[in-house]
């Protein structure tokens, strides 16, 4: 008799307890992790407790392991590979920055939505029915994996109320106590180690982006000073009193290291940041860049740019211990660039209903005026969009996307697109049905307006529930015709207004009938459109769908996909190797076989060692897959 399945070369029963062995560990591992406190909570608790379920599975295999059959034992492989991502993924959110965390709560979404079908594709291909386990368990995994097929499409519902007063916080010179309240008792932000930790995980995201990073550093240091200042005066009385009686017994008091410039030595004033995520002492650094270095002077590494960003809860810290210490931090008043100019309302109830009046009754020209008045209002401040919003202005603006007038109608598209940067104001356009009316503006003769337009719908995609009605209203054609045709502006603008809507499955088949991939493929291929990132960070997403895998399969990208993940910037590599990925799990090997005549191990190696966190695990996984495929061809050769 020939050699069972149990028994294939390179297979053994080794091969099967070590597999299972390693999926008992990274469900240890992942019940060992603490409960995520974070924006993250609801999608990492869900994700976590999917992984724990998996337990009386594996626990019921040990025994047997050594029976495992080759297809079995590849099926846990892949499994495996699953797990140790989403292990990874909630690693990732119990230790990231919690306000980039709010603040891009889409992204992680999406994160959360790939590792999850990875867990379902993984758990789909073991085949119960050959495997020794008892009714309750096989049960409970079939129950386990239907589970998992539906929250593929929506992995959970995150705070959105947080995110809409993230961004009041950030948008706002001064901000209602109340909402910074909220923010930090929803991140867990409640005390000056909160505060500190928070700050050093913002602060490691500078270092580790490679100057790609895609928030305002700058804005959210602004905002963790907010929350410590909230903090601090709930409890400043008391803290205030034993600081004082603290100093005297400490007449000289020893500065810090971390409040000393690395440079100077001496107490900062106006701590910044550098490229390198080191902070120094404002004038020190400046003088140190203005004399020609391109260099971190403590690090030595070259800066990518030499902008310098306020770090503005270490400044907080440093001034808390000088008042318990008693020493008079001289005030440094800045310069011009980093004083912001106020933000009050500048239009009155009169001035607006005048406006109004002109939008409702007024001839051509009169509404062609008025609503471009309140286009620069809008985007003037927040309180200009409270106040022009509340005066009743937003349904007679949806009724200008009609005008004749090309100018009225960009006039008009633009204040609702400033306007709907309040969320409070979303909702109210949404109401007055403007969407489809936006999308007549998308297909309209002006490219300024059609820009415009496409932005606007991009900031009501926000809503996730406005993504189905804009890709039911037609949108997604129009914003393809966009990234064809605009100016480089309208191009982004189109880009990222598809990349948002496409979160939703739905919205995805839509793209992909409507031709996308055609075009995608184009602008991969000429580096001259400056639109490489966001062509792989749409086909990135894309890919997710099974129609789209197939029409980008068809373009035969792979060897294009494996020179950008050796050649591209950090996150065309990333969404390179997601896209490749995505190919080459599949059932049909060709992409796989590809890959490896393309040369793709050496730029997966790369990316495992040098790539983001997301490249990592793509590369990891990609891996995975091409050694078992010569693993398999090794075996089949044996065989002959």
């Amino acid at each position: 008799m020939g050699p069972t399945a149990a028994e294939e070369p390179g297979t053994g029963s080794g091969g099967g307890a070590l597999v299972v062995e390693a999926l008992i560990k990274v469900v240890a591992d992942v019940s060992a992790l603490p409960e995520s406190r974070g924006p993250l909570r609801r999608m990492s608790c869900d994700l976590a407790r999917r992984v724990k379920l998996m337990s009386p599975l594996f626990d019921e295999l040990r025994d047997d392991a050594g029976a495992l059959g080759s297809a079995v034992r590849r099926g846990l492989e892949s499994l495996c590979t699953a797990l140790a991502e989403a292990k990874e993924v909630l690693q990732s959110a119990n230790a990231g920055s919690r306000l980039y965390q709010v603040a891009r709560l889409q992204k992680f979404e999406l994160v959360f939505q790939e590792v999850t079908e990875s867990m379902e594709k993984a758990l789909g291909e073991v085949c119960l029915d050959n495997l020794n386990v008892s009714e309750e368990v096989q049960e409970q995994i079939e129950l386990l994996h239907s589970q998992l097929c539906r929250a593929k499409e929506s992995v959970g519902s995150p705070d959105l109320q947080l995110y809409r007063d993230l961004n009041m916080a950030l948008s706002e010179n001064s901000c209602d106590p109340s909402i910074l309240k909220t923010i930090s008792e929803k991140l867990q932000l409640k005390n000056k180690n909160d505060i500190i930790k928070e700050s050093v995980a913002l602060h490691e995201m500078v270092v580790l982006s490679d100057g790609e990073l895609d928030v305002c550093v700058e804005e959210m240091s602004s905002l963790l000073k907010k929350l410590n200042d909230c903090i601090l005066s709930e409890h400043s009385t008391s803290a205030s009193i034993q600081r004082k009686a603290s100093f005297v017994s400490h007449r000289s008091p020893v500065i810090p290291d971390d409040f000393r410039c690395p440079i100077s030595l001496e107490l900062m004033k106006d701590p910044v940041i550098v490229s390198t995520g080191q902070t120094y002492e404002r004038s020190y650094i400046q003088k140190w860049i203005d004399s020609g270095h391109k260099t971190c002077p403590k690090t030595q590494q070259t800066l990518s740019h030499t902008t310098l960003t306020p770090n503005f809860i270490l400044k907080s810290l440093i001034g808390q211990w000088c008042d318990a210490n008693g020493i008079e931090l001289a005030k440094n008043h800045g310069s011009c660039q980093d004083r912001k100019p106020e933000t009050k309302s500048d239009c009155d109830s009169a001035g607006i209903n005048m406006l109004l009046h002109k939008l409702a009754i007024g001839n051509e020209e009169e509404q062609r005026a008025a609503a471009g008045e309140l286009r620069l209002l809008a985007k003037r401040n927040a309180d200009n969009r409270v106040c022009i919003a509340e005066a009743g202005a937003i349904p007679l603006l949806v009724q200008l996307l009609s005008s004749p007038d090309p100018r009225t109608q960009e006039h008009a598209v633009t204040a609702l697109l400033n306007l709907s940067i309040n969320d409070g104001n979303k909702g109210a356009i949404v109401k007055e049905k403007a969407i489809p009316k936006i999308v007549e503006v998308l297909e309209s003769k002006s490219m300024e307006a059609r820009e415009n337009a496409a932005a606007a719908l991009f900031s009501l995609s926000v809503v996730d529930h406005y993504k189905v009605l804009i890709g039911e209203a037609g949108a997604i054609p129009a914003l393809i015709s966009l990234l064809r045709q605009g100016s480089p502006r309208g191009k982004k603008d189109a880009a990222t207004a598809i990349f948002n809507l496409c979160i939703y499955n739905g919205n995805k088949i839509i793209a992909v009938k409507a031709g996308i991939v055609v075009h995608l493929m184009r602008m991969l291929l000429d580096p001259t459109m400056g639109m490489i990132d966001e062509a792989l960070a749409i086909l990135a997403i894309l890919a997710i769908n099974q129609e789209g895998r197939m029409v980008i399969a068809q373009s035969d990208p792979i060897p294009l996909l494996v020179k950008l993940m050796k050649t591209g910037s950090s996150r065309s590599r990333e969404n390179a190797s997601a896209v490749m990925y995505s190919l080459c799990s599949g059932v049909d090997q060709h992409n796989l076989r590809t890959a490896k005549e393309e040369g793709a191990q050496e730029a997966l190696k790369e990316l495992v060692e040098n790539g983001t966190e997301r490249a990592k695990r793509k590369a990891a996984s990609l891996l995975g897959l091409l050694n078992r495929t010569e693993e398999a061809s090794d075996t089949a050769s044996t065989k002959l």
